[in-house]
């Protein structure tokens, strides 16, 4: 059933999030919106630490290599999480598992707060990683899997809304407790009230959790093609139902179960788009972005004069993560995936040696900041997104939940690694005089350049398709000319479950 709004001129409508004539739109950006507050506390949960750091340093006593096991132990845990969450989202369904994930951060938020030793905070925050973990794998695949194959691009780019959403959340609200607070103050209590402060968002999203159906395709799974058939009529209607419904059963001859790895990485084609996924989700990692969430007072404050000065010009970091996404979420299903990677990758280089720049010649002022909004601007734009929604569209039904597994696990893998090296680098005597921090930067801008090489070469282009089509798209020959491309079958993963 068609629900009335109010037109636009026709270049906007394509893009925009208008009623279609075969979908309820609001409907479906409902129930992406409460899967998306998993993001939310994704976003919040790994940049409050931001704001903290200098606090614990300074409470725990803790040397540069602490401090980075301070920020990447949560990442541990989100590795974890991420491994275990294709698991409990194929057994026991999406929002059942987006649940555990909600009562996990809350007992974090409050652990953390409360710690009274650095072993107890890093406990808590290790739980914390967890439920990071399993969020960032299942909102997004919640959200692929009601969402339509036209408006499926901007359904996921709400993931990164929510991911950059709540990172500015928390920069506002770590600005809003140190902005008159003494350094003694900060240190003591401070940096409680901010790790405190994501109880809030926490309670919200146990709540909103009910008011969420659970996949269609999670029902196919189970053979409660009745239940199914109710949440996908909800979202268009009854004929075109029954349609995607059979593709879903069409895809599922053939289910690899989650637990059977080895089954699942039997095949040529199921490694090379597990690889493909892996990858991406990693080289996201390797440009730099989480060194510039985590650690971006750290970053501004040799240049900023003051912790509240970098700590409000940090607030702008956020803005900026949320304007790309709003950008990209106007155009991505118009111009499709691989046009955004390109022009967000050369943005992220420019801004990268801008920033490296005003950090080697110590350039006070706002010029190290300027390099800071124009990397996260396109970074919203282009990776931050893009990657989720790529390893949310890639795998094919069969292996979803064990491709995605793998993926978010490798993104967390390099996260972890990417976190820890970075204040030990950033921090080393020798190479600060020689470079005042700029290495990181340098190194993250060739990274960023080889992501670029890779995408170009290796991913196509899925806009517009639907995900029981994706396979034939992710092994088709063309992509793979280069001759130190890897030989992979061009038929579909039919060699997965071998022969009986």
């Amino acid at each position: 059933m068609t629900v009335g709004v109010v037109m636009m001129k026709e270049p906007i409508k394509n893009i925009m999030f208008v009623q279609s004539d075969r979908h309820d739109v609001v409907y479906v950006l409902r129930i992406c919106a409460i899967a998306a507050l998993g993001g939310i506390l994704f976003g919040y949960d790994t940049a409050v630490i931001s704001g903290a750091v200098g606090s614990l340093q300074s409470y725990f006593h803790l040397s540069p290599a602490e401090i980075g096991w301070a920020v990447s132990n949560v990442l541990l845990g989100c590795i974890l999480g991420a491994g275990v969450s294709g698991w409990l989202a194929d057994r026991f369904g999406r929002r059942p598992t987006l649940a555990v994930s909600a009562a996990l951060f809350t007992g974090s938020a409050i652990g953390a707060a409360l710690a009274t030793g650095f072993t107890s905070f890093v406990v808590y925050r290790f739980i914390g990683g967890v439920a990071v973990g399993v969020a960032s794998s299942i909102s997004p695949m919640y959200m692929s899997e009601v969402s339509p194959k036209d408006m499926r691009g901007r359904a996921l780019y709400m993931e990164q809304f929510a991911i950059v959403g709540g990172q500015l959340m928390v920069f506002i609200v770590n600005y809003l407790i140190a902005r008159s607070a003494s350094e003694a103050w900060l240190m003591n209590v401070g940096w409680r009230w901010m790790l405190g402060s994501e109880v809030i968002p926490c309670i919200v999203f146990c709540i909103a959790i009910f008011f969420m159906p659970e996949s269609p395709r999670w029902h196919v799974l189970r053979g409660r093609d009745d239940d199914a058939m109710r949440t996908l009529t909800r979202i268009s209607n009854e004929h075109h139902a029954r349609s995607v419904l059979t593709e879903i059963k069409e895809s599922l001859e053939h289910k690899i179960e989650t637990s059977d790895l080895g089954r699942a990485v039997a095949s040529k084609g199921a490694r090379w788009i597990i690889f493909v996924g892996a990858m991406v989700a990693m080289l996201q990692q390797l440009t730099g972005v989480n060194s510039m969430m985590y650690y971006a007072p750290l970053v501004l404050g040799s240049v900023s004069g003051s912790v509240q000065n970098a700590l409000f010009q940090t607030i702008w970091i956020g803005v900026a993560s949320v304007s790309g996404a709003v950008l990209g979420s106007w155009i991505i299903d118009h111009k499709g995936r691989l046009p955004l990677f390109r022009f967000g990758s050369i943005g992220m280089i420019i801004g990268l040696l801008a920033t490296s720049w005003a950090l080697y010649t110590q350039t006070h002022g706002y010029s190290a900041l300027v390099g800071m909004l124009i990397y996260m601007l396109l970074f919203g734009l282009s990776w931050g997104p893009l990657t989720w929604v790529l390893i949310a569209e890639i795998f094919p039904n069969r292996i979803r939940g064990v491709g995605m597994s793998i993926a978010v696990s490798a993104n967390w893998v390099m996260n972890f690694i990417v976190s820890q090296l970075f204040p030990m680098m950033a921090q080393n005597h020798r190479l600060d005089a020689m470079f005042h921090g700029a290495l990181p930067m340098w190194l993250f801008a060739l990274f960023t350049l080889f992501s670029w090489w890779f995408v170009e070469r290796y991913v196509p282009e899925t806009k517009g398709i639907a995900l029981e089509k994706i396979e034939s798209v992710m092994l088709a020959p063309k992509r793979r000319r280069a001759a130190s491309a890897p030989t992979v079958p061009t038929d579909g993963l039919t060699d997965m479950v071998g022969r009986k």
